[in-house]
């Protein structure tokens, strides 16, 4: 079986998918649908070396994280979508 490995300080993120009803019980059609901007990390590179030193990745694979409305550059996989972007485009794990 395939599988996507992120090189670097690339992350793999699954998107969590798009508000389907607002808070007040309307229904949001497709067009209206705003980006999701958190999502679960799937895969992570090997990091970065910088100055000859090898700087660790801050997330893992399981990690719920928030990231910029427009981070990464989307790929689909298998049938799934995913977003593939560097760890600086993450700007926070949720706990």
């Amino acid at each position: 079986m395939a599988s996507i490995k992120p090189l670097g300080d690339r992350v793999l993120v699954k998107a969590d998918a798009a508000e389907e009803v607002t808070s007040s019980g309307l229904y949001i059609p497709d067009t209206a649908k705003e980006k999701p901007q958190q999502g679960t990390v799937v895969a992570v590179g090997p990091g970065k070396v910088e100055n000859g030193n090898k700087i660790e990745m801050s997330v893992k694979e399981g990690d719920k994280v928030l990231y910029g409305k427009y981070a990464g550059t989307e790929v689909s996989f298998d049938g799934e979508e995913y977003l593939i972007m560097r760890e600086s485009d993450i700007v926070g794990i949720l706990s």
